[in-house]
């Protein structure tokens, strides 16, 4: 019960910050149905956005890595 309570403290600040925004005039419980599913497709955007950032952060991550690594064995391997 504590958590659908949350749930509309926030997407009744939410939606009346939005609504203020986007210069609507709606009624409380539209106001806070606004906050409360935007949050709902903002998370889940917010989600796949950090999600594909971290896949080419590994990326990035592993080509650096392959880059050291054939300085080092360039550097220090065996000479030709």
């Amino acid at each position: 019960m504590g958590i659908i309570i949350f749930l509309l403290i926030i997407g009744a600040g939410a939606g009346f910050i939005a609504t203020r925004v986007m210069d609507l005039e709606t009624d409380v419980v539209t106001t806070v149905a606004i906050g409360v599913l935007g949050a709902i497709i903002g998370g889940l955007i917010l989600r796949f956005v950090a999600t594909v950032i971290g896949w080419l952060g590994g990326f990035v991550g592993a080509v650096l890595g392959a880059v050291l690594l054939i300085w080092l064995y360039q550097k220090y391997g065996p000479k030709r």
